[in-house]
């Protein structure tokens, strides 16, 4: 990657649709944050700072969804001035909970429910997707929100030039180092088995289920789990809307098959 004048490294932080927790995470990093800004040239965020320019990027950070045409057209836009996109949070990987509607009927029909027949004179709704539905993402850190020692594990090895590294396993295995009893075997529909590790099993610490908002693991037998719980008495539709709440888009295929069975 070039770098400017300074030998920093040009760093845009942006917010698409979603609740603005992973660029609240990066504020956070409040002992770091200093540090983060002295080690980067950061060129846009608008959370810190008022000054920002919308220029070529080494780095782009984006977090939310894609859920407007003018957020379209803003993707595109990053995608063409940074060398280098991240996706931050469950939103921006797979689309997060305004994405739960795998469907597009059903999308347009719970729309029109709220909406009704209004014409948005702002801009044009469309169904919420990832940001790699539109454009190339070379890295994800995904997460409800990011976790602050990943991110900053993850800045730290794109400022030296690494490609950052996440957990391939599943919460599973961090409930394992936590020594949490298996929700499972209590018959509670528990997610831990197709969800990235990275959280520290934390909702399983405290005897509540994981719901998946990691987004997928790699390799998630998906098909084992939905049998599993159809297995413990759970219908397909709950299954359907318990995996889809926050993976949306990375449950769609899997369901879309499962639809097209049934049929």
């Amino acid at each position: 990657m070039t770098k400017n004048n300074n030998n920093k490294l040009k760093i845009g932080i942006y917010e698409l649709t979603g609740c603005a927790g992973d660029a609240l995470l990066i504020l956070d990093c409040e002992k770091e944050l200093v540090d983060i800004f002295q080690a980067a040239d950061i060129q846009s965020f608008l959370m810190a700072k008022s000054d920002n320019i919308d220029g070529e990027l080494d780095i782009a950070l984006v977090e939310g969804s894609v859920s407007t045409e003018k957020e379209k057209k803003e993707i595109l836009d990053i995608r063409k001035r940074a060398k280098t996109v991240v996706a931050i949070g469950i939103c921006a990987c797979f689309g997060g909970i305004q994405a739960a509607f795998l469907d597009e009927k059903e999308w347009e029909a719970n729309f029109k429910e709220v909406y009704g027949n209004i014409k948005m004179k702002h801009t044009k709704p469309v169904q919420s997707k990832p940001i790699d539905e539109y454009i190339k993402v070379d890295y994800y850190l995904p997460g409800c929100p990011i976790d602050k020692e990943q991110f900053l594990s993850t800045l730290n090895r794109i400022l030296r030039g690494n490609p950052p590294e996440l957990y391939r396993f599943s919460v599973c295995v961090e409930c394992k180092w936590n020594e949490n009893d298996c929700l499972l075997n209590k018959d509670i529909p528990c997610l831990g088995p197709i969800t990235r590790a990275g959280c520290g099993s934390i909702c399983i610490n405290h005897n509540l289920p994981c719901v998946g908002c990691w987004g997928p693991v790699e390799e998630a037998n998906i098909a084992s789990e939905f049998q599993l719980l159809r297995e413990k008495g759970f219908d397909h539709d709950f299954i359907k809307k318990k995996m889809a709440n926050f993976s949306g888009t990375g449950m769609a295929d899997f369901f879309g098959k499962l639809k097209g069975e049934k049929g």
